[in-house]
């Protein structure tokens, strides 16, 4: 009888929600040195849900720009904004962003689908809302500018890039590269504050 009883009050601790059953499912172990004490999964999802939410914004924003960017601007002459120091001048880039490397243009969709590749794996870590719009810029920005290479003239993965923003002694670029380029900043920020992908401050 005696070898029975605390079986028996260990499952009726349980039952009643006492003790380590009653953890709520959805609360994983915290990571060593992690000074909330712990990390849930629904926290994470929303994250994951954000960087996905942001690559979708840059994603619409970009390929909307471009479509009227090929209606109205396209052989046409640029359309001063600021002066000469800002305008809207349409042209067709087969090199990276900001029309870095022309010769290279079948290189820069391989280099594109890694950073996706890339990105979608680690943002499964993610913990920090900051880097989180980090990644989603940085992989809304590869994206917008991967649907060109794939979609667009002279051919599959060879496409020429809808560039059209010109910003005076700087470049013409586009909204991807723009989200690309302030992602980038954004990245070095947090690593200059130490802050890690999973929220937490480096030692």
């Amino acid at each position: 009888m005696s070898d029975e009883r605390p079986e028996q009050q260990r499952t009726g601790a349980a039952e009643a929600g006492v003790g380590p059953a009653a953890v709520p499912a959805d609360v994983v172990a915290p990571a060593p040195g992690d000074p909330s004490g712990q990390q849930t999964q629904p926290r994470r999802r929303h994250l994951v849900a954000t960087t996905f939410a942001v690559a979708a914004t840059v994603v619409v924003l970009d390929q909307l720009t471009k479509w009227l960017a090929v209606r109205y601007l396209e052989g046409q002459p640029p359309v001063q904004i600021v002066g000469d120091w800002l305008a809207l001048d349409f042209l067709r880039n087969p090199g990276a962003a900001f029309s870095f490397g022309t010769g290279f243009t079948f290189v820069f969709p391989v280099i594109a689908i890694a950073v996706v590749v890339v990105i979608v794996r680690k943002s499964r870590e993610l913990g920090s809302l900051a880097w989180a719009i980090a990644l989603g810029g940085m992989l809304g920005g590869a994206l917008g500018n991967l649907i060109d290479r794939v979609f667009r003239d002279p051919g599959m993965l060879q496409g020429h890039v809808v560039d059209f923003i010109f910003v005076k002694h700087f470049a013409v670029f586009n909204v991807a590269d723009a989200a690309i380029t302030c992602s980038a900043v954004l990245m070095v920020v947090l690593a200059l504050l130490g802050v890690d992908l999973d929220g937490k401050k480096a030692a």
